[in-house]
């Protein structure tokens, strides 16, 4: 279950990246659908932390818990920042701070693949 989601979460990251950069290159603020994405990959981010959570409880994975939760905690908080930020400023930055924190989730998940032990 964690590797489908993972990579669902990857996609869905470099996806949103991929329409950040569209704007990027448009000269364009970050738009309320913009936001909704960010906010549907939080969800699916929401739902791997708990996968996460009962398969440490269980001791499925045999993993350091401070470093998997570490990645696990900073991937939740890293698109809520940036949406804060970017829904806050109003110019083309808001779309590259959108754009930037696509890519650290997208980074982080690979990441938390490898600490899992599945990549």
């Amino acid at each position: 279950m964690v590797l489908p989601l993972a990579l669902v979460v990857a996609l869905l990251c470099l996806a949103l990246g991929a329409w950040a950069t569209w704007f990027v290159v448009r000269d364009r603020a970050v738009v309320l659908r913009q936001l909704w994405g960010g906010a549907v990959i939080e969800g699916a981010l929401v739902l791997q932390a708990l996968i996460a959570g009962v398969l440490a409880a269980t001791g499925s994975p045999d993993v350091d818990g401070v470093l998997l939760w570490g990645y696990v905690l900073t991937q939740l908080c890293v698109l809520p920042v940036a949406a804060a930020w970017a829904f806050a400023e109003r110019s083309r930055w808001s779309s590259v701070v959108l754009l930037v924190a696509a890519l650290t989730v997208a980074f982080l998940e690979f990441r938390l693949l490898q600490i899992w032990g599945t990549v």
